[in-house]
């Protein structure tokens, strides 16, 4: 019995030291981090919805999305409406007017008249004279409320978050504390959230917004928009009057759309999905081509579909590629080729020509006659480059730094037309 408890005494001092010490060394646990505070700033519907008007020229700070209609370019200023630019000469565009548009991302055109997204409406406007433009309807919260990073939602009945305001602090808090995520730190008491100064550290940005195509999609009187995990249908029959007729869920996050010929083929981050639109209100699920997460725009051409997927960032997959599949059949496109990338945004197609966006790697100009062996004709690295148009050997290209123009009849020698610059604000 002596022996036995000569033992135990040792492993009972030791349980009780290291208590101590950890006690001890939870109570001197605490950060210090230099950090910002980034806090919702609202503002009313009615204020919002007020505001849609056409005004002069802006000048270009935040460049979005593109549309061309006739000889005139509509550029997405994002989220404070759209830019009009005159280019029927497209060596020298012209900005001739502003469309104060709050909360836009996307729009399309048909018939002269623009649909644009304002933050959870959707707003018809009659662009007949560029220099008058109206709306002539809207249809009021069709569009889900957008979710933001760090779990920031909006409060309804406060309105819509429509920026951030910022302001620097120093955070002090145990190691220990619960909503002490290592990066920030969420509080719920005005819906704010403190991130720890770091090289990358911005304002909470909308989920699900890293695809550069588009969102919005016209075929024919139909409208199709995609956002989350669903698709909503539109009637444009009469242009000046859409009327919502359908929408449906997809059990993914779907991201782009792009129609053609008598289907949609919509990108997602898991995959690219077809359906047939054979009756357009009442779109048809036919196949699928999976792949591991990524951002997934998709351009079509004849059979073959061209997909880029893009790790990082909010597309929180591994792949950088190119690749091309065989959309002979729709209920199952096969993939035929993958051609590695560094960094794929938006991509266009003009016949057997082929344009891919590699952000801050440029644009890559080839030919796709053969997509088994597709061949880059030219690179051009001097431009940060998300979008893009091609139209009658006429290249449209938003950048970081404005918005670009390339005659591309001959594609290994690309020429610069013009640019739009941004103004840095």
């Amino acid at each position: 019995m002596y022996v036995a408890s000569t033992r135990l005494l040792p492993t009972a001092l030791l349980a009780v030291y290291l208590f101590v010490l950890s006690s001890c060394l939870k109570d001197k646990c605490t950060n210090s981090i230099p950090s910002k505070v980034y806090t919702p700033v609202y503002a009313s519907l009615s204020s919002l919805r007020s505001a849609v008007r056409g005004e002069s020229p802006h000048d270009i700070a935040s460049p979005g999305k593109i549309y061309l209609y006739g000889n005139y370019i509509f550029l997405n200023e994002l989220n404070q409406g759209i830019h009009v630019i005159d280019n029927t000469n497209p060596a020298a565009p012209q900005k001739i007017a502003f469309i104060n548009v709050p909360g836009n991302v996307d729009l399309v055109v048909k018939d002269k008249i623009m649909y644009a997204d304002s933050y959870i409406d959707l707003v018809a406007l009659d662009i007949s004279d560029p220099h008058n433009i109206h709306e002539t309807r809207r249809l009021q919260g069709v569009f889900p409320h957008r979710q933001y990073e760090y779990g920031i939602t909006a409060d309804t009945l406060r309105g819509i978050i429509t920026s951030f305001s910022i302001r620097d602090t120093v955070l002090s808090n145990t190691c220990y504390e619960a909503n002490w995520n290592g990066d920030y730190v969420y509080t719920t008491a005005n819906n704010s959230v403190t991130v720890a100064n770091k090289s990358t550290v911005s304002a909470p940005s909308a989920i699900g917004k890293a695809g550069s195509t588009a969102r919005f999609g016209l075929k024919d009187n139909t409208l199709y928009t995609v956002a989350d995990f669903g698709v909503q249908v539109f009637s444009v029959q009469n242009a000046a009057e859409p009327v919502k007729r359908n929408n449906f869920r997809v059990n993914v996050n779907v991201e782009t759309i792009f129609p053609y010929d008598h289907y949609i083929f919509i990108g997602s981050d898991v995959g690219m999905l077809i359906y047939d639109i054979s009756n357009p209100e009442l779109p048809v699920a036919l196949g699928t081509f999976a792949h591991l997460r990524a951002c997934d725009p998709v351009v079509v051409n004849g059979k073959t579909a061209y997909v880029t997927l893009r790790s990082g960032g909010s597309c929180a997959g591994i792949a950088n590629e190119l690749d091309v599949l065989n959309v002979e059949d729709v209920k199952n496109p096969a993939l035929l080729k993958i051609y590695p990338m560094s960094s794929p945004y938006g991509l266009g197609i003009d016949g057997n020509k082929l344009f891919v966006c590699e952000g801050s790697n440029g644009i890559h100009f080839m030919d796709a006659s053969d997509p088994l062996n597709i061949i880059t004709r030219k690179t051009l690295t001097n431009i940060t480059a998300y979008d893009v148009i091609p139209n009658n050997n006429i290249l449209l290209a938003t950048a970081s730094d404005g918005l670009y123009q390339y005659d591309y009849t001959h594609l290994s020698e690309p020429a610069l037309l013009s640019k739009i610059g941004i103004v840095n604000k």
